[in-house]
């Protein structure tokens, strides 16, 4: 008990620190880990874009953004929605990361009390945001083989539902729902009128069939997705926000008084992004993805991860707990599924790592996989 417990918000009180950043403390410890818990791609920002932002700061590109962003990214990011979606109402924004859209999201649609779906697994940042908003989670379990249920869904809708929330390709499974699936929670939330907002982060790491967006079949969905994971921009903190435009102006209205706007040299680097073909990166990841699974596949139950860079498999004995500190005890690191779920019956390996840390990690799993 802390003297300055009584000062802390009660909002605060409902979430923990992301377990996720734990395992870096963790990992920070280990000499020369094998290092499977991060995920952000193991390439760099490639060079043009580089180049771009370094020339931005150069120039002066240093100041405040417009809260919509920047018209050289900004303009050009619509002109692609519209071209992709052709909806006469909707407006996109450049926000500080998908995380920060995701934010903006649940602040300006989430009143104290109001019901939010999304699916378990999850990415661990849903239930944090709900409730700070005062929000309520419901968690729709998708196990064994993470598919979305549609009549589960329909059956959990109640009057005091306001959202869902659609991950597709997922954190932490790399599974990506069917175009049928996409396609019934589309056209269920259009139906009852509750807002749709379809987080589309890994858009680009796709590797079996092509992305299908949320917004393709209901014209109100908020697609959130950005640059952090396709182009390695993690830290330059910029994603992007697309919808009805009555919410857009809403979101951006909050964003205006939070994040201010995304960093301005970042933007500029955005918009070079948009013109460099990462396909070379995506079919190493895709290999990467294969290796991984060709390597440990006979050892562990692994549901076929469509795209993102992680595997979520089996537990094949024991709890996430004790699973994980076998893997530490080999100087290795991964993530127990408890962090992501309700379920304490998986864990999450990352791949987004050098081919050498990819051997080494098959060969220690495969060695642990007898208790």
């Amino acid at each position: 008990m802390s003297e300055f417990d009584h000062w802390i918000a009660d909002r605060t009180r409902n979430f923990d620190s992301s377990g996720i950043r734990r395992m870096f403390d963790l990992a920070a410890k280990l000499k020369d880990p094998i290092n499977l818990s991060i995920g952000q791609p193991d390439f760099d920002v490639p060079p043009p874009i580089k180049e771009a932002l370094i020339q931005a700061i150069r120039d002066g590109k240093n100041g405040y953004a417009l809260t919509q962003g920047m018209p050289v990214l900004r303009e050009k990011l619509q002109a692609e929605v519209d071209a992709t979606f052709g909806h006469d109402d909707r407006e996109l924004f450049v926000c500080s990361g998908t995380s920060g859209g995701l934010l903006l999201s649940v602040l300006s649609l989430i009143n104290a009390g109001d019901e939010v779906i999304y699916f378990d697994p999850f990415f661990v940042m849903y239930p944090a945001i709900i409730e700070l908003a005062g929000g309520k989670s419901v968690k729709l379990s998708t196990f064994p083989d993470f598919k979305i249920d549609i009549d589960q869904l329909e059956s959990a809708i109640t009057d005091r539902t306001k959202m869902i929330i659609l991950n597709s390709p997922s954190n932490p499974t790399g599974v990506c729902y069917s175009e049928e699936e996409i396609k019934a929670v589309a056209e269920l939330a259009h139906s009852k009128g509750i807002a749709l907002v379809s987080d589309e982060i890994y858009s680009k790491f796709v590797y079996d069939q092509p992305h299908v967006s949320a917004a393709k079949y209901n014209p109100n969905t908020i697609v959130i997705d950005g640059f952090s994971k396709t182009y390695a921009m993690t830290g330059l903190r910029v994603g992007y926000v697309h919808g009805p435009k009555h919410l857009m102006q809403t979101m951006l209205k909050i964003q205006q008084y939070t994040f201010v706007c995304a960093p301005q040299p970042a933007q500029w680097a955005g918009a070079a992004a948009m013109d460099f073909d990462m396909t070379p990166y995506v079919d190493r990841y895709r290999s990467k993805r294969d290796r991984f699974i060709e390597g440990i596949g006979d050892h562990y139950e692994i549901v076929q991860p469509g795209g993102a860079f992680y595997i979520y498999p089996k537990l094949p004995w024991g709890t996430g707990q004790e699973f994980v500190e076998r893997a530490i005890e080999n100087n290795m690191m991964v993530i127990p599924g408890n962090i992501f779920s309700d379920h304490d019956t998986h864990f999450r390996i990352s791949y987004a790592v050098d081919d050498s840390v990819i051997e080494r990690g098959i060969e220690t799993l495969c060695k642990i996989a007898t208790p």
